[in-house]
């Protein structure tokens, strides 16, 4: 009875480790993979005074309009990511006319790299944490609560207040990531929701 009972033991252990080796498997799997199709937008607004997030929002608003003249047009990662470069002294000038007009003096700082960011929620899409691509832009001390979005592929030009991504950046999202990795950051399923705290879990710092 006792061996019975040891052989149980062991074999729920290697049960055990398997699940754990399958899911931290699993979870490395598609955070690579959505780390590596995804471009995201990241704005930190100098603190969190009502003042400053309004501000934060409206050199969102020009920052956008100037990148979609010339992201309108592109379907690939790299692309955006060297548009982004090349006029990165466009964007911080663009962001301190904004603030300049607003009455502020605040200085910007801009950096295009890789970054850790925790689980962000935009209308029906979620991200997990993760190191993403990003432009990041920084308003004064860059203390307050910040904007996120994904300049690709494109949900920065999607109007969220209705909660959820139009049909084309759907269909941007279904043609850039697998048909696992899209219904990972979209569904509701709780099987689906099961997977998406797994990987959050890996990831988490």
């Amino acid at each position: 009875m006792r061996k019975i009972f040891k052989y149980f033991i062991i074999i729920s252990i290697l049960i055990g480790l398997f699940f754990i080796v399958s899911a931290y498997s699993y979870a490395t799997t598609i955070s690579k993979d959505l780390e590596k199709n995804i471009f995201r937008l990241h704005i930190i607004a100098n603190s969190d005074s009502i003042e400053d997030q309004t501000l934060k929002l409206k050199v969102r608003d020009a920052v956008l309009e100037y990148m979609k003249t010339l992201t309108e047009a592109t379907t690939d990662k790299n692309s955006v990511i060297e548009y982004s470069k090349s006029n990165i002294d466009k964007f911080k000038e663009i962001a301190q006319n904004v603030i300049k007009e607003n009455g502020y003096d605040y200085s910007v700082n801009i950096e295009i790299g890789n970054f850790y960011f925790p689980t962000k929620y935009y209308g029906n899409i979620s991200l997990p944490s993760g190191n993403y691509d990003a432009m990041r832009i920084k308003i004064g001390k860059a203390e307050g609560q910040n904007w996120w979005c994904s300049l690709f592929p494109p949900l920065c030009f999607v109007n969220i207040s209705s909660g959820v991504i139009d049909e084309q950046s759907e269909n941007y999202l279904k043609s850039t990531l697998s048909d696992e990795e899209f219904s990972i950051i979209s569904s509701t399923n709780p099987e689906i929701e099961f997977k998406f705290k797994i990987i959050e879990l890996i990831n988490k710092k």
